[in-house]
């Protein structure tokens, strides 16, 4: 495993941890149709740190993962606004839900980008991440994000 990161590069992993923990909570919550204001706060303020601090990196073109930060910033800052600012009226309930699992999508699809290019054993399975194994897992969890989403929509209607 190749783990040599600088102290920002832990920071930027540690709350990426956290925010994905934090969201697995969230999702959880949207499926029973519960909103829990701790569990959903450290969830925004960990999963936008985790954007932010990803452009901090050094680099010198744009690169896929820019792309994936920048729209993960547009839809958490909406789910943000549905939740904190429209208080889920109307169609913001459902801008909330889709949000908040494209959020945790996102953080998990990097994970596992991260896990094909850290863990040695992985790494050998997909050197380039064009690999079937590379491929496989990512469409594996587009498949249950895709049904997430489609659930939390569907259940979730808070009080």
């Amino acid at each position: 495993m190749t783990l040599d990161l600088t102290a920002f590069g832990w920071f930027h992993s540690i709350i990426s941890l956290v925010a994905i923990v934090a969201g697995i909570v969230v999702v959880r919550d949207l499926l029973a149709s519960k909103a829990d204001n701790l569990w959903s706060l450290l969830y925004f303020i960990t999963a936008i740190a985790t954007s932010v601090t990803g452009f901090g990196f050094p680099f010198t073109t744009f690169l896929p993962s820019h792309g994936v930060g920048i729209l993960s910033l547009i839809i958490l800052i909406a789910a943000v606004l549905a939740r904190y600012v429209f208080n889920y009226a109307g169609a913001w309930r459902w801008i909330y839900a889709v949000g908040v699992t494209l959020g945790e999508y996102f953080l998990v699809f990097v994970l596992i980008a991260q896990a094909f290019a850290k863990v040695n054993a992985l790494r050998a399975l997909a050197p380039t991440q064009s690999e079937p194994p590379f491929a496989i897992a990512q469409g594996i969890l587009l498949v249950i994000f895709v049904v997430l989403t489609i659930m939390a929509v569907r259940r979730f209607r808070p009080a």
